[in-house]
């Protein structure tokens, strides 16, 4: 019977946790105010935050809602395909 040698170093490292982004989109079907409300209720943004990210996928075409582990990140974007919303998940850049 062969043993394993005991007395072998092993290096086991974790491997990172990257961070993902739940991205927003911009579309013509959603009313400004409903937005902003999807972003209070699931996220539990102020009324001040969830406007900023709201203008901010008005103006600008989408914005960043969440960032995190990427199973996280998918559950977020399924709850706002649930809401009517356009969104994707991304690497966040390093």
């Amino acid at each position: 019977m062969i043993t394993p040698d005991v007395d072998q170093e092993i290096d086991l490292v974790a491997a990172p946790m990257e961070p993902w982004q739940v991205v927003v989109w911009n579309d013509p079907v959603n009313l400004m105010s409903y937005v902003v409300r999807v972003f209070r209720t699931y996220f539990g943004y102020t009324a001040e935050r969830a406007t900023q990210l709201m203008l901010q996928v008005h103006h600008e075409g989408h914005a960043i809602v969440a960032t995190g582990p990427r199973e996280t990140m998918e559950v977020h974007a399924q709850a706002m395909h649930d809401y009517g919303l356009w969104a994707t998940i991304r690497k966040a850049p390093q």
